[in-house]
């Protein structure tokens, strides 16, 4: 496609875009929000979204697609909660957390930040955190896009405090000097809610090749991105 010379506006709220050089896919959206925001319109309203599948593939192979990444997604919500609780009986017969890392492959403390339940010291009540639905997902995504280069799009998801911090360049020398310590980004682990008190925050295990280190989303009350990170793993 070619260069969008000045600002579009938002096909979900409105905003002005900014200008888009390149070749690529044309952008209608601020961020992952109005995305959804519109996602969740048109299943209101019944109306058919923008085509993104091939025009080749029938009504039952695109079904049939989505019916598979439905399933894989219950698949995976089900396994967590099977080892959630397998864990917490673990621990409930006495197993300390790093008998539990060391069956999981990893630090009693990253085993602790993924599956324990902490208590505030301060109250002796559960610590609790709201995350937003899509919370995981849009963690993931963050990181993704560091790898593809996507900075505009990261910093479509930063509240406003975080996008007076940031810049293209700043994200990009960044992501440089991660791939000078780990070299390149082979995978992303499955992203996981950070205990905390009144922190809402999305763990995202980042596996290098010569590396493994964790990145760090933190989400504000209005959903979106108020904080990220990345830090080495824990050892």
């Amino acid at each position: 496609m070619a260069d969008v010379p000045g600002p579009t506006a938002c096909a979900a709220c409105g905003r002005p875009l900014p200008p888009q050089r390149g070749k690529g896919r044309r952008r209608r959206y601020c961020d992952a929000r109005c995305r959804d925001a519109a996602r969740r319109e048109r299943v209101r309203s019944g109306r058919p979204g923008p085509a993104i599948v091939k025009d080749f593939l029938t009504a039952a192979d695109r079904h049939e697609y989505l019916d598979a990444v439905a399933a894989a997604r219950e698949l995976a919500a089900a396994s967590e909660a099977a080892l959630q609780q397998a864990v917490d009986e673990a621990r409930a017969a006495g197993h300390s957390w790093r008998e539990v890392g060391d069956v999981l492959g990893t630090s009693r403390q990253a085993a602790f930040q993924r599956f324990g339940r902490p208590v505030d010291p301060r109250t002796g009540l559960a610590m609790t955190r709201i995350l937003p639905p899509d919370a995981a997902d849009r963690a993931v995504a963050i990181f993704a896009w560091h790898d593809e280069g996507r900075w505009a799009e990261i910093i479509g998801e930063l509240d406003d405090t975080m996008r007076g911090l940031h810049s293209p360049q700043l994200l990009a020398r960044g992501w440089a000097t991660m791939a000078s310590l780990y070299g390149r980004l082979e995978r992303i682990g499955a992203p996981y809610p950070r205990p905390g008190s009144e922190e809402a925050v999305v763990i995202v295990p980042l596996f290098f090749e010569a590396g493994e280190a964790r990145g760090m989303v933190r989400f504000g009350a209005d959903g979106r991105i108020a904080g990220m990170a990345i830090r080495p793993a824990a050892p």
